[in-house]
Formats: C-alpha cells, sequence, structure tokens
C-alpha cells in the first residue's frame, strides 16, 4: 500500500523519516496496521515536546508564594460549618437519586508487583471471600443505586494490554450482578518513546514503542470514546473518580459531592492528613490562589518538614487520588480532541529495535515515556474544593505484596473497617476475627446497623472467619 501522502509529510516535517525506513519490506496488513498507528502520533506537536521534555530535562519550579491548601476539616469547626455538612450530605443525595452521578475508575495497570498474572482488577483482595477488587466497586454501586432507587454507570478505563482480559473477566463474572449496558469500557490512550536523540523509538519494523499517557490521558479517552456524549445524553453531570487498587474507597460519597456542588467546584480532591512529612502522597498546595499538587519528590525539604505553632505539619494535606469532576469541566479541557495538561518525564529502560532491525534490550535507560497527571487539571479549573477523610474509612491501596501500602496492609484494613462498623452498633469481635462485608449489603455504618438488626448479630467468635453477605 501506499502511504498518505500527508502522513509522509507529517512524519518528514517532524525530522522521524526513519520510521519508514522497514515500510516497503511489510506485509500489506502489516503495512496498513503501521499507518493506522502512525495517524494517531501528533507529528506537529512532537518537536515541541522533544525539545522541552528528551534534549532538556524540565524542572520543576516550586513558585515563591507556594503555600498550604485550604480545606474543609473532617470535623466541622463550628455550627455553619455543621449546618453546611448536612446541606451537603442533603444536595449529594439529591444529585445520585436523581441520576447526574457517574462513577469512573483508572483499571489500566497489571497485577505483576503483586506477583500476579492479570488485571489489577482481577486480583482476590477479600481478607475472606478473595473477592476481586472489581467485585468491591461493583457492590457498592449495587447499594448505592438500591438506597437511592437509581442505575448508575461504571465508566472503567482500561489499557491496550488489559482491556480483552477486563472484559472478559467480567463476562465470566455476569458483571458482578450489574447490567452489561450500564458498565463503559474504555481504553487509554498512548504516548510513542522517544530516545534521547529525539527520535521515536520503534519496537518492531510495524510498530512504534508505545506506552499507556498517565491517568491524566483518562480526561481525554472519556472523549475519544464517546463516554462524554453518553454521560450528557444521560443527564450526567458529575464524575466520582478513583482508582482500581483503594477498594476502601465509597465508590459515591454524598457528602463530598454534594460540597463539590455547593461550593461551584469544577473539581475537587479529597485530602488525607499526612503520618509523616516524608509521605508518599502529593501535597496540596496554594499559588496564586491556584490548587496544584506537589509531588512528594518535588516539594522541598524545608517546606516538607515546616510546622505550625501547635506542631502539625504545615504541609499536611495529602492526596490518595480521589476525586469529583464536572462533566463540563473535562469537554473544556479536551476541546479540539486534544488534552490540555502537561507532561511529565520518565527516563525508561525501552525494548527497541536497531538500526539494522534488530531487537535490542538495553541495560540503561536509552529514552523517555511521557505521562499525564489527572491532578495537574486542579490548577486549570476556576473553583476547587478540598475535603479532608478520614484514611481508615477510605484510603487502604493495594501496591506492594507486603509492607506499607499493601496486599496485607490493605485487607487488614478492609477487616478493621468492617469490625469497627459492627462494634459501634453493639456486636461483640472476638480477638482475631476476621470478618468480612459485602460491599453490596452495606457501603456506609448506617447500612451495616441495619444489616445487624435484621439478621440479629450479636457476636463474631474469637478466630472466626466470617462472610457476611
Amino acid at each position: 500500500m501506499k502511504l498518505n501522502d500527508s502522513l509522509v509529510e507529517r512524519i518528514t516535517s517532524a525530522n522521524q523519516q526513519h520510521l519508514l525506513r522497514y515500510f516497503d519490506t511489510l506485509s500489506e496488513k502489516e503495512q496498513s496496521d503501521f499507518a493506522a498507528q502512525l495517524e494517531e502520533v501528533d507529528f506537529a506537536a512532537l518537536p515541541e515536546l522533544v525539545e522541552n521534555y528528551v534534549l532538556n530535562r524540565p524542572r520543576v519550579a516550586i513558585p515563591d508564594d507556594l503555600g498550604p491548601a485550604p480545606y474543609y476539616p473532617l470535623t466541622p469547626r463550628d455550627e455553619a460549618q455543621k449546618k453546611l455538612y448536612r446541606d451537603a450530605v442533603a444536595c449529594g443525595e439529591e444529585l445520585i437519586r436523581a441520576g447526574r452521578v457517574a462513577c469512573l475508575t483508572v483499571a489500566g495497570g497489571q497485577g505483576t508487583r503483586l506477583g500476579f498474572d492479570g488485571p489489577k482488577g482481577t486480583f482476590p483482595i477479600g481478607p475472606v471471600s478473595g473477592r476481586p477488587l472489581f467485585a468491591y466497586f461493583a457492590g457498592g454501586i449495587r447499594r448505592t443505586e438500591k438506597k437511592y432507587g437509581v442505575k448508575i454507570v461504571w465508566y472503567l478505563m482500561t489499557s491496550r494490554l488489559n482491556h480483552e482480559a477486563t472484559v472478559a473477566f467480567f463476562k465470566q463474572n455476569n458483571y458482578f450482578g450489574l447490567d452489561a449496558d450500564q458498565v463503559f469500557f474504555f481504553t487509554q490512550g498512548t504516548m510513542p518513546a522517544i530516545g534521547y536523540d529525539g527520535k521515536l523509538l520503534m519496537n518492531a519494523k510495524n510498530s512504534l514503542a508505545l506506552s499507556p499517557d498517565g491517568h491524566g490521558g483518562t480526561l481525554l479517552a472519556l472523549r475519544k470514546s464517546g463516554a462524554l456524549d453518553r454521560m450528557k445524553r444521560d443527564g450526567v453531570d458529575t464524575i466520582s473518580y478513583f482508582q482500581v487498587d483503594n477498594p476502601l474507597v465509597p465508590v459515591v460519597d454524598p457528602k463530598f459531592i454534594g460540597l463539590h456542588r455547593l461550593t461551584g467546584s469544577q473539581m475537587s480532591a479529597v485530602m488525607l492528613a499526612k503520618t509523616n512529612a516524608m509521605e508518599k502522597l502529593g501535597n496540596f498546595c496554594v499559588s496564586r490562589n491556584r490548587l496544584q499538587i506537589i509531588e512528594y519528590s518535588d516539594l522541598p525539604k524545608e517546606l516538607a518538614e515546616k510546622t505550625l505553632p501547635d506542631g502539625t505539619l504545615a504541609f499536611i494535606a495529602g492526596s490518595p487520588a480521589i476525586h469529583v469532576i464536572d462533566r463540563t469541566f473535562v469537554e473544556t479541557l479536551t476541546a479540539g480532541g486534544k488534552l490540555q495538561l502537561p507532561w511529565h518525564r520518565a527516563d525508561k529502560k525501552i525494548p527497541f529495535i536497531d538500526q539494522n532491525g534488530n531487537p535490542a534490550a538495553p541495560e540503561s535507560p536509552n529514552g523517555v515515556k511521557l505521562e499525564s497527571f489527572i491532578f495537574d487539571a486542579l490548577p486549570l479549573a476556576e473553583k476547587t474544593m478540598v475535603l479532608e477523610c478520614d484514611r481508615a474509612e477510605v484510603f487502604a491501596p493495594t501496591k506492594n505484596p507486603t509492607g506499607v501500602d499493601s496486599v496485607e496492609s490493605c485487607r487488614a484494613m478492609l477487616v478493621d473497617r468492617d469490625c469497627r462498623r459492627l462494634a459501634a452498633v453493639g456486636v461483640e469481635i472476638g480477638a482475631g476475627a476476621l470478618v468480612e462485608i459485602d460491599p453490596a449489603l452495606a457501603v456506609d455504618a448506617a447500612d451495616v446497623a441495619d444489616v445487624v438488626a435484621e439478621r440479629k448479630i450479636s457476636a463474631i467468635a474469637p478466630g472466626e472467619k466470617v462472610v457476611i453477605q
């Protein structure tokens, strides 16, 4: 086949002619597939990306007016704030009941770091049942639907690597009790890897070396997949965003959603009080009246350790990547089919083919992968809001097999949460008991109280393993 003249011109203008070195040796299907892949590359923007992110290393500039971000505290400070929180819960419940809220989960990763072969969302995290991560969110959605008499669409972003396996897993599990048409799968975008010489790397004669474009790419993928159009048709204007490795997160939080709406925020965020100055959470900060997140590795030590007169950290607000986002804000950020977010550079060892077309596996970093981060949308919003939440109720990430933020710590936090809710309504919990409450039964303490009353649960024996479902 003959390549489109316009595509050849764009490739040439970007000084990437090496991409076509083997084109004439490919089969017709390989040529067609490779041409389609090349068409997805924004060659017009490539020279600027190469100059700013590859040939020159971008530096994180710390603004001279950087300060800690204000936030709504976990415990209201006064009567006015108590009333605001009550109003927020009522407002959030009204929005949910009216069908104006959808769930969005970023689930493009694999379980490799957990020693697990498959999409991360399929990992069996249930402390007793072994239910997978996806089942926690699906159960939460089902319970919320029953509470509010509404159907909630779940937008689930996969990657090219795990899309087919994820969809197959949902089919095998009958969508975990949801209707097939209310789970909207869409695939994360990719970015070509760039060698240190500014040339796009190829991992085969008919393929670029591609990598996911970061969780910020979720926003553009929503537009390209038609998800934003569906939300608009369905009357959804509020998106509850969370990541697949955190089964403790409420899939929809009425207070968070309501406060987002009452404050007029376009993008809101949950904050957790950091356990120490150097905890590996992004830091909520303000510069020139704009909310932003400075990564833990970029915040200067003197700022990270700065304290207030009472001894608490000044920059205490850490981000667990839980957001509420207006649909219209996403539409603005992705207008024209382009994402209005900056890129972040990651130096990587990237397998490639050399000048002779032979596969090469570098022993040290040989190029750059570019990612966008969703939190970079915060300073672009005209209005933002940050709400403090209780870590024990909303954040148990599953990133490692053992230790901090691990399978072990996540399961322990899930058990602790369920035991805490049971004990609060008088259930005696024996030492060493492992208790797991089906999320399709209960998403909050009030639900647990109802379950206990209905089933007349009075005690869990020491060492007993129980799944309440």
